[in-house]
Parts: structure tokens; sequence; C-alpha cells
């Protein structure tokens, strides 16, 4: 199953409407690749900007799950935000919290996996900090700011381990 947002503006011809509203289209081989056509669902949908004059984003995904059964054209568009909070996250833990350019300083497999384990166990504290310091209020925690949580536990933390792992 593949699922990806392409252009707006990619030539996807219908072959078939499909009830969801989503139709079915083909994809070409790249050139120089020999094969047939390949078929896939399109899924087409706008979003609320508020920052854009427009007010509206346009949104496509193409997507090998051809039943709309299956995989409904809303439930696979809700999913595909749900995606980029996933990507966030490792931004958030391989670039902020670890720092970006820096690799791991364990020297046989054993202990990398748990320098590994080590930052994400700190990564669910911070989010887990995150989520009890907003629950009072009703916020929605993804509107907090991860790095400036991250520097804010920093500045308590008044001795850091300088010791490897």
């Amino acid at each position: 199953m593949l699922c990806w947002r392409t252009k707006s503006n990619m030539v996807l011809p219908v072959t078939t409407f499909l009830e969801d509203g989503s139709y079915l289209s083909a994809l070409r081989p790249p050139k120089g690749n020999p094969g047939k056509l390949i078929t896939v669902r399109v899924i087409e949908y706008t979003l609320a900007h508020p920052s854009r004059t427009k007010g509206e984003a346009p949104i496509r995904l193409i997507t090998t799950l051809l039943d709309p059964a299956q995989a409904p054209a809303l439930e696979l568009a809700a999913l595909y935000g749900e995606r980029w909070e996933e990507e966030s996250a490792f931004d958030e833990l391989k670039t902020h919290q670890r720092g970006a350019g820096r690799v791991l300083r364990s020297k046989s497999p054993d202990m990398v996996t748990q320098e590994i384990y080590a930052h994400l166990l700190v990564y669910y504290a911070i989010r887990a900090l995150i989520n009890a310091a907003v629950e009072p209020q009703e916020l929605d925690p993804d509107r907090v700011s991860f790095l400036a949580s991250l520097r804010v536990i920093r500045r308590q933390v008044t001795d850091q381990a300088a010791f490897p792992p």
C-alpha cells in the first residue's frame, strides 16, 4: 500500500469516478523504464489555511488502495495529516533533542541500542510534561513548541552528565 502527495497540477486523467469522490487514474512509468501503466486512486481536497489569502490549500493524494470501501477518501485524507505529526516527531527527536549533525557516541551495537532507547525515553518524558502542562487548560499538546519546552527543561538541568554512555 502506498499513499503520497503529488503536485496539484500533475495531469492525472480520470478513468473512473468512485462513490466517495475520489477517482481512478493511471501513472506512466518514468521515461526510459519500460512497463505498463500503473492504476492509482486520486483523492483531492482542500484545507482551510488562515495565512493564505485564498483561504484554501489544495491537496492531492495518490494511492494504490483502489477500493473506497477498504479505505474511504476522508479517512485517507485524515491519516495523511496524521503522518505529518510523525514526521514532526522525528524532526524534534533527531534535529532538536539530539542535535543536528551529532552522531551516537556508543561503540558497540548493544550500547547503540541503549543510547537510542535513552533518546526515545527523554523524548517521551518531554512530551509527557507538555501533555501534563496543557491538560488543565484543555489545549492541544501539538500546539506547544517542543523546542521551547526542551530549552526550558535544559535550563532546569544544572548538572548534565558528561560521561560516555
